[in-house]
């Protein structure tokens, strides 16, 4: 997540309140924690560029603020959850009428980076170590977002149905996915070492799971020792993992139902990206 910080002013006891009153509401609402955390984040670094406490936010506040976030270089993307995360809270919470004439950043139409069956190969071929190999797999086979992979658990794995429960996911759902064949060996010994409730990928302590930086680095350094030269995340394995599925035939409604979208819009990127209907056409080049 990008942030934003621009100063260092203290926030007052009535700013705190104000702000565990945003997360009391939140809960009580059932958001997600991802949600949750990400809507607190950014109030509080708010409340620290305007240096006023949250009953004397104007409506120029907020311009300022995401303007001057918007100049340092934020994503559209980053900017309109700040601006979803202030309006939920003056709005929703305290009940202000503003915002009426502040419209969210247009949505940037980036194509997704994808990676072919051979990068995929060459990444995993490289990987030496054994709990790298499998969290590059899982994530590629599954089309999990890192969150999602770090936080499964040993009782989230069905090894007979092949399938994978993810549970709140993006949107606090839960959701079932593919477990590949070649993943159920590996699978088998680890749920015979751990507890069901247990991490399967954890961190040095051995209790926590890894974290998300952790695995960021993972992949890009598999990345980097196969000779990829585009800009590889973990995102771009879900993304690979939508993209071939579709190249195979797979219907996009279960490529939704798979990646979790709650909007068909969202999986429907693919198909831009996807070859399957380029292959049919011929470059003038070749003609």
């Amino acid at each position: 997540m990008n942030t934003f910080y621009h100063k260092n002013t203290k926030t007052t006891t009535l700013d705190r309140d104000s702000v565990h009153n945003l997360e009391r509401e939140m809960k009580i609402r059932g958001f997600s924690h991802r949600t949750i955390e990400s809507y607190l984040l950014y109030n509080r670094i708010f409340l620290e560029f305007i240096g006023k406490n949250s009953t004397a936010v104007t409506n120029n506040d907020i311009k300022n603020y995401l303007e001057s976030i918007r100049d340092k270089g934020c994503a559209n993307s980053t900017l309109n959850v700040a601006l979803n995360a202030l309006k939920f809270y003056y709005r929703q919470v305290l009940k202000r009428k503003f915002f009426f004439d502040i419209k969210g950043a247009k949505k940037s139409n980036y194509l997704p980076t994808i990676l072919s069956r051979e990068e995929i190969e060459k990444m995993l071929l490289v990987t030496k170590n054994p709990k790298h190999h499998f969290l590059i797999s899982l994530m590629y086979s599954a089309g999990l977002r890192v969150s999602e992979a770090l936080e499964i658990r040993m009782r989230d794995f069905d090894l007979d149905r092949k399938m994978i429960t993810v549970r709140h996911g993006k949107g606090d759902k839960d959701r079932c996915t593919l477990l590949s064949e070649k993943l159920v060996p590996i699978l088998s010994k680890q749920l015979s070492l751990k507890e069901p409730g247990d991490y399967l990928f954890t961190g040095a302590d051995g209790k926590c799971h890894l974290t998300a930086e952790s695995a960021g680095k993972i992949v890009k350094k598999s990345a980097e020792m196969s000779g990829i030269t585009k800009n590889v995340s973990c995102h771009t394995l879900r993304h690979s993992f939508a993209t071939h599925l579709l190249e195979a035939g797979t219907s996009i409604r279960y490529i939704q139902e798979l990646l979790g979208h709650s909007k068909l819009e969202t999986t429907q990127i693919y198909t831009k990206v996807a070859n399957t209907n380029l292959q049919t056409i011929k470059s003038p080049l070749d003609l």
